[in-house]
């Protein structure tokens, strides 16, 4: 068996190894890469998709892959989940250099948020990111991110370059299935539809009754 093999080899060494081989493929045992809507991720001001900085733990590290801000250095990631999160640290690898961005501000269920939007918005949480071409961990507020179902990170701006680039974005939490909106019952049910047509704005999503 290789493990036997290695052990022999290893000597004294050996279950540290296999320890910190088995943690670097595997991750946290609370990521939440799994719960991740990869598929609707999306990143303004860059010519890629923001799914690539997406990746499994294993592959946090490489740079093969990254988003790099277009016109200038301000970049938007939106990241989608499966479910209801209570997000407990948010994990970023930048760079390199003067291409790290200066901050993050992080925006919990703000899915719809551009460019033109952020001034008008108070940041959930905001953090000064240092260069380095490590992953780097920032631990939230837990009682802020107790029931998110999206996460848009805002990156200002950079620490002197013309753009910012990102290699890695990875998450660590507690995902819950999220249960369906009773409201969806309300609509589907055959109550009295000229009541449910004087709610504001619904008016659209109900049929005329015959008169």
């Amino acid at each position: 068996m290789p493990q036997e093999h290695n052990h022999d080899h290893c000597h004294d060494h050996a279950h540290d190894h296999d320890h910190d081989h088995d943690a670097a493929d595997l991750g946290p045992q609370d990521s939440l890469y799994s719960h991740i809507d990869r598929a609707n991720v999306v990143a303004l001001n860059t010519s890629k998709l923001g799914e690539v900085v997406i990746k499994p733990w294993d592959k946090r590290l490489d740079e093969a892959e990254s988003l790099e801000s277009d016109a200038d250095d301000q970049m938007i990631i939106r990241v989608p989940f499966t479910g209801s999160v209570r997000l407990r640290a948010v994990l970023l690898k930048t760079g390199p250099g003067d291409q790290t961005p200066r901050k993050v501000q992080i925006y919990a269920n703000q899915e719809h948020m551009d460019f033109d939007d952020i001034e008008q918005l108070t940041p959930t949480q905001e953090f000064e990111i240092a260069q380095g071409r490590e992953v780097g961990e920032y631990a939230v507020k837990t009682a802020k991110f107790s029931n998110v179902s999206s996460l848009t990170l805002f990156f200002p701006e950079s620490q002197g370059s013309d753009t910012i680039q990102i290699y890695y974005l990875g998450f660590l939490g507690h995902w819950t299935e999220r249960k369906n909106n009773p409201v969806i019952t309300v609509y589907e049910a055959q109550a009295n539809l000229a009541d449910h047509t004087k709610i504001q704005g619904t008016e659209g999503n109900f049929y005329t009754p015959q008169t």
